[in-house]
């Protein structure tokens, strides 16, 4: 049985993760989860797991949580940074699922690699900020970090048993997000409810904004650059509606793999908690006859310009990933809470990496002061494109 740390377990990696749990009882077990704010799913999720650590952001939801479940549990109910790090390093631990949201992703995930714990990675955000950093510290660790991302699990299955120096191209499918299609001169008409429609996936906030501008993609970018060891040059974003090629890999005698299913993040999840063995899912195949075709296009940089900001700064590499990244959750914040336009999220991405002196070879702390410096100067930004 493989015991697992939960890093984000109400969001939507993490119920999913836990739908597979539910699924294969006598090979999995949770020890260890962790929620940011949402008590009320996380105590029924407790419930239910009864892992041996639950941590929440602060300790007025701590409160609220022990509350909630009671007093004949046996989880120790922690908060803050230590909870987390506590949760991601758990001596009953062999795999840690990393699936909370954004930045707060990084350290955990860090602290995991270091206890020698395998990693199954949704958290794009520790791999676009410090990938050369994660990387290396696996590799000394010997810990394997294998991809929850439905398309960077796609690449991984199709470059498995293949000589990396043979691959000619990495082609990164998107879905387009809800606006692919939009006249650019209505984009200041989009409201966060539009953007958080997404055609094909069910994800949470910040991923459906960052999927609807195409910042998503272009952090997949970065992430795909660090986790295969590949120059960003060989990566291209081919936009695909239907969702159903999840990625393709190009070698150089000119074959493609690709790797197909539905849009169901089940997958990729279950192939990353089991690999390298596959779990009967019971997922549908793909009804290729009722689809009749799949579509590719290529994307517009200039009507997405998240996208072209992400492989900028993947050229410049260094500390800017991580400003870079660090603007774009501060931006997307402010649009969610109606503070900021749709269109101005590039602008206040692109603004913040004009201000970053790039410090070219980041320790772990330069990175942690890189995204404080990008979230201050967006935040700044931000407020003045509100007057």
């Amino acid at each position: 049985m493989k015991q697992l740390s939960i890093l984000g377990a109400t969001g939507s990696i993490g119920r999913n993760t836990l739908k597979i749990v539910e699924m294969f009882p006598d090979m999995f077990s949770v020890v260890c989860m962790t929620a940011k704010s949402n008590v009320d799913l996380f105590s029924k999720q407790i419930n239910m797991f009864c892992p041996e650590i639950a941590v929440v952001f602060d300790e007025n939801y701590a409160d609220d949580l022990k509350k909630r479940i009671g007093k004949n549990t046996k989880t120790k109910i922690m908060w803050g940074k230590s909870g987390y790090i506590e949760a991601a390093t758990c001596d009953l631990t062999d795999m840690v699922v990393s699936a909370m949201v954004g930045s707060a992703g990084l350290i955990p995930t860090v602290e995991a690699i270091k206890a020698k714990k395998n990693i199954a990675l949704a958290n794009k955000e520790t791999l676009v900020m410090a990938g050369e950093i994660v990387m290396d510290l696996a590799k000394k660790n010997r810990v394997n970090i294998l991809p929850v991302d439905s398309e960077h699990s796609a690449i991984f299955q199709c470059i498995s048993g293949h000589n990396f120096s043979e691959i000619s191209k990495i082609l990164l499918t998107a879905s387009g997000g809800p606006f692919f299609d939009l006249p650019v001169d209505e984009f200041l008409n989009i409201k966060p409810e539009d953007a958080l429609a997404h055609p094909t996936w069910e994800m949470g906030k910040k991923i459906s904004i960052d999927s609807a501008t195409m910042m998503n993609k272009g952090l997949e970018v970065i992430e795909a650059k660090h986790l295969f060891g590949v120059n960003q040059n060989l990566i291209e974003v081919v936009v695909h509606p239907e969702s159903i090629v999840h990625s393709m890999v190009a070698y150089k005698d000119g074959a493609v793999m690709a790797q197909m299913g539905v849009p169901d993040m089940k997958t990729a999840i279950a192939y990353a908690m089991s690999h390298p063995d596959r779990l009967a899912l019971n997922q549908p195949v793909p009804d290729f006859f009722e689809l009749g075709s799949l579509n590719f296009k290529r994307p517009d940089n200039n009507k997405f310009k998240c996208l072209a900001l992400a492989y900028t700064a993947c050229d410049l590499g260094g500390s800017m990933p991580a400003v870079l990244n660090a603007a774009n959750e501060a931006s997307v914040s402010a649009f969610l809470d109606n503070k900021l336009a749709f269109t101005d999220i590039s602008t206040v991405n692109e603004l913040t990496m004009n201000k970053h002196e790039i410090i070219n070879t980041p320790c772990l702390e330069d990175i942690i002061k890189a995204d404080s410096f990008g979230r201050k100067q967006a935040e700044d930004i931000i407020k003045s494109l509100e007057k």
